[in-house]
C-alpha cells in the first residue's frame, strides 16, 4: 500500500508541474499542504506570465473551500448622492464641472426607488455615496430607517470607511456609539471600500483627501469591536505596482487574522473613462483573472472571492469560476460607480434571476442563491415581466 500511494503521490506531482512549471512547484506544494503562501510568493504570481498555472492554483482552493457550488445574491444598489469633497484621480461619479450633475437623493426619492423593485425577493440592499458635507448625521439614520420601512426584512450592506469617518464628524460623537446607533437604525454591515489600495504611495498621488491605509485599517477594527460584519476589495489597474497588490492582499489577510469579520474579498477592476486617469488603459481580462486567482490564494483566511461582473462583464466572471471566484455578487438593479464599456451613463445595469443561474451553469458551475451573510435561500421566480433579457450572456465557457 506505501507503494501504490508512493507511486501515486509521484504521478500527481508530475501532473501538476505540467500545469503549473518548475518554477511554481514550491508555491503548489505549499498550497497542497495548506501553508500561508508569503508576501514573496504573491509578487512571484502576479508576475509569473503564465496565467493558467495560477488559476490552476487557485482552482484547488476554490474547489477545496466551494466545489462547484457558486453564490449569487439578488440585490439592489442605492448612490444616495454623487457630491464629493475628495476629489479622488481614480473617481468618474462624483459631480464636476462636465461631468455628473449633482444631486443627493432625498427619503422619499429613495423610497421610490425601493418601490419600483418591490415585487422582486431582494435580500440586499448596498448602499454607498459620496462625501457630502452637507448632508446632517439624521439623514444617515433616516436613510437606514427609510429603507427597513420599505423592506424590513432585508440586509443593509451601506457605507465605506471614509463615508463613516464623516458620518462621525456630523454625529460629533465616538466612532464606536455612530456605529451603535447605525446599526439600530438598520445598518447590518459594510461594504469596506474608500482605501482602494493599501499603499501611501498611491494615497499621496490619487486619494490624499480621504483616510490613509492605517486611518482605515482603525475604522475596521472598529467596525469589528461592534459586531458588525465586513467585505474587502482592492481597486486594480490605476497606478498601483504588482508590488503594492501584493502588499495589499497581505496586509488584508492580517487585518482578517486580527478581526475575522471579514466575508469575501473583491478585486474591483478600474475603469478610467470620465476620470483623470483617462488615458491609461482599461485591465485587460487577462488581469481580471489573474488578481481574482492571486486573491484567493494569498487570502486564506477569506471564505469567498467575489468577481463584480458589473466591472468585469459576465463574461470574465464566468472563466473567473475558474479562476478562485465563487461569487458572482448579484442583480445590482441600478450602478453608476462604473459604467458598461460604450455606455458611459446608463445607470440600468442589471441581470435577473434566470440570467445569474445562466451564466454560472454555462461555466459548468451550480449556482447557489444566497443572503448577504452566505446562508442558502430557497428559490424564488421573479415575476415573468422582470425576465427580459436586459444584458445579453453571448459568450460561453
Amino acid at each position: 500500500m506505501a507503494v501504490l500511494d508512493s507511486v501515486s503521490n509521484e504521478t500527481s506531482h508530475r501532473a501538476a508541474e505540467r500545469y503549473v512549471g518548475v518554477g511554481l512547484m514550491d508555491i503548489y506544494e505549499k498550497v497542497i499542504a495548506q501553508e500561508r503562501l508569503s508576501y514573496d510568493d504573491g509578487v512571484r504570481l502576479y508576475q509569473t506570465p503564465d496565467l493558467s498555472a495560477v488559476g490552476y492554483l487557485a482552482n484547488i482552493v476554490r474547489e477545496r473551500l466551494h466545489g462547484d457550488r457558486t453564490y449569487y445574491v439578488r440585490n439592489q444598489h442605492i448612490n444616495y448622492t454623487n457630491i464629493c469633497n475628495k476629489f479622488c484621480k481614480f473617481c468618474s461619479f462624483y459631480a464636476k464641472k462636465g461631468g455628473p450633475a449633482p444631486y443627493e437623493m432625498s427619503l422619499e426619492t429613495v423610497r421610490q426607488r425601493l418601490m419600483e423593485h418591490l415585487d422582486v425577493p431582494i435580500t440586499e440592499v448596498h448602499m454607498v455615496g459620496g462625501i457630502n458635507p452637507r448632508l446632517p448625521y439624521q439623514y444617515y439614520l433616516d436613510l437606514l430607517r427609510t429603507v427597513k420601512e420599505v423592506r424590513p426584512h432585508v440586509h443593509i450592506k451601506a457605507f465605506t470607511m471614509v463615508e463613516l469617518i464623516e458620518i462621525q464628524r456630523q454625529a460629533q460623537k465616538p466612532l464606536e456609539t455612530v456605529l451603535l446607533e447605525l446599526k439600530e437604525a438598520g445598518l447590518d454591515s459594510l461594504p469596506g471600500g474608500g482605501i482602494e489600495i493599501l499603499s501611501e504611495r498611491v494615497h499621496q498621488e490619487l486619494f490624499d483627501r480621504k483616510l490613509d491605509g492605517d486611518g482605515w485599517m482603525e475604522v475596521a477594527r472598529t467596525v469589528a469591536n461592534v459586531g458588525l460584519t465586513q467585505y474587502a476589495t482592492m481597486l486594480y489597474g490605476h497606478i498601483e505596482t504588482l508590488e503594492e497588490r501584493a502588499e495589499h492582499l497581505v496586509r488584508l489577510r492580517e487585518l482578517q487574522d486580527e478581526t475575522k469579520h471579514f466575508v469575501t474579498m473583491t478585486p474591483l477592476s478600474f475603469h478610467p473613462e470620465g476620470t483623470d486617469l483617462d488615458t491609461i488603459p482599461h485591465p485587460t481580462g487577462y488581469d481580471d483573472l489573474r488578481n481574482i486567482a492571486v486573491a484567493r490564494l494569498m487570502l486564506d483566511n477569506f471564505a469567498h472571492v467575489k468577481s463584480f461582473w458589473i466591472m468585469n462583464t459576465a463574461q470574465i466572471t464566468q472563466l473567473s469560476l475558474w479562476y478562485g471566484a465563487d461569487d458572482v455578487d448579484g442583480t445590482i438593479h441600478e450602478y453608476e460607480i462604473t459604467y458598461k464599456d460604450g455606455e458611459f451613463g446608463n445607470k440600468k445595469q442589471v441581470l435577473t434571476r434566470r440570467q445569474m443561474i445562466k451564466l454560472i451553469e454555462e461555466a459548468g458551475r451550480t449556482p447557489i442563491e444566497r443572503d448577504s451573510l452566505y446562508n442558502e435561500i430557497p428559490p424564488l421566480e421573479e415575476p415573468t415581466e422582470r425576465l427580459s433579457h436586459i444584458i445579453p450572456l453571448t459568450a460561453t465557457v
